[in-house]
């Protein structure tokens, strides 16, 4: 018990103040900025239940364990399911050996996760936020991504997934709501994945576990209990690096990931709605590698692209697909290139309603780009 109290004793010293909200996952006070829109799958998949994002995520990491003798899962508290409940029941099902804690050191948990998986066996690491994983920015771009490469092939850490939790939350200020897809996105060698719900996040996690490269996987927190969707009760992957087309249309591309996909999904309908705009709603699921025709193909049927993400709007990752697609479709397009982000400051915490790219400022990139 002494232990223990010391350790949360540390966390209170070394962290800034965690709001109760945010550790016991409670919905927040500007959390609906959105409407969610759940997925479905075929009957072919087989049985389905109802989950939450974090509950499909525990599924997942339930049967990389199952399946894998040599994968592990560690963390600060996942012994304990962790703040958001995505390890719940993990280690007293296959034990402490398998699913354990760690110190309160992200550069320690990501260089102990990259021995692990050049070791041979599966390795799959929690930052408690994704706002956290800077400590271990070293260890994950200048020794993770480049290992197999500096080695010439012969030794690689392919079997390394980081889990982190992201964006927007509601009440969580500038040290719980970042997203921070971009600072990798600049790293080959790495995977980066955000899925946009619960049937997603299963099979893409599935996926970068098993994949032979190092991927981190980004999960927007706001979702873990507000998305919800009946969830293939089977062991199933899908493809990284794959973009999906949501809503087809002629008018205008509207390109969004994680959280963001709904609020494009709700402009979207009220395009159609109020100006009878046909908009074409895609996800790109992957921010690295990312899928480059899948976008090229609707830019070049719409002639418009609205890239919109939480992150802030300089060098977001949605500045490199802007350029892609201007080198690409510049003779399709019909407008500028529109970007709907977060701004360049801090993220606020009563101003956050401001900062964030909501329906309504991106509804108002829609009329912009149609009357250019």
């Amino acid at each position: 018990m002494k232990s223990l109290l010391k350790l949360h004793s540390l966390k209170s010293f070394l962290r800034p103040s965690l709001p109760s909200a945010i550790v016991h996952g409670l919905p927040g006070r500007q959390s609906s900025h959105f409407t969610y829109v759940p997925d479905t799958v075929a009957e072919a998949e087989g049985e389905t239940v109802r989950q939450n994002l974090f509950q499909s995520i525990n599924s997942a990491l339930d049967f990389a364990l199952a399946t894998d003798d040599s994968a592990v899962i560690f963390g600060e508290d996942v012994g304990f399911g962790g703040v958001f409940r995505c390890t719940v029941g993990l280690q007293d099902k296959y034990g402490k050996d398998r699913v354990f804690n760690t110190p309160l050191c992200e550069q320690g948990i990501a260089g102990f996760a990259i021995g692990v998986a050049v070791g041979g066996a599966t390795s799959i690491a929690e930052m408690q936020f994704a706002d956290y994983i800077f400590p271990a920015f070293d260890q994950i771009v200048n020794e993770a991504a480049k290992y197999r490469y500096r080695s010439g092939n012969l030794f690689d850490c392919g079997k390394l997934t980081i889990r982190a939790p992201c964006g927007a939350v509601g009440h969580g200020a500038l040290y719980h709501s970042q997203s921070p897809e971009a600072y990798f996105a600049h790293t080959p060698g790495l995977k980066i994945v955000v899925p946009r719900g619960p049937i997603k996040a299963k099979g893409l996690l599935l996926s970068c576990i098993r994949d032979d490269n190092p991927c981190i996987f980004l999960e927007p927190k706001v979702l873990y209990r507000s998305a919800v969707e009946m969830v293939p009760t089977k062991e199933y992957t899908l493809p990284l690096s794959t973009a999906d087309v949501l809503d087809e249309g002629d008018d205008i591309t509207l390109l969004g990931w994680g959280t963001q996909v709904h609020v494009l999904r709700e402009v979207a309908q009220i395009a159609r709605q109020q100006l009878n705009v046909s908009c074409e709603v895609i996800d790109l699921v992957t921010i690295l590698p990312w899928d480059r025709q899948t976008v090229f193909n609707s830019v070049k049927k719409t002639g418009r692209l609205i890239i919109a993400h939480e992150a802030p709007i300089t060098n977001g990752f949605g500045a490199e697909i802007a350029a892609a697609v201007q080198n690409e479709c510049f003779l399709h397009l019909e407008a500028p290139i529109e970007r709907v982000c977060g701004f360049d400051t801090p993220f606020p915490h009563v101003f956050e309603p401001f900062y964030l790219p909501d329906k309504w400022r991106c509804f108002s990139a829609v009329k912009k780009l149609l009357n250019y």
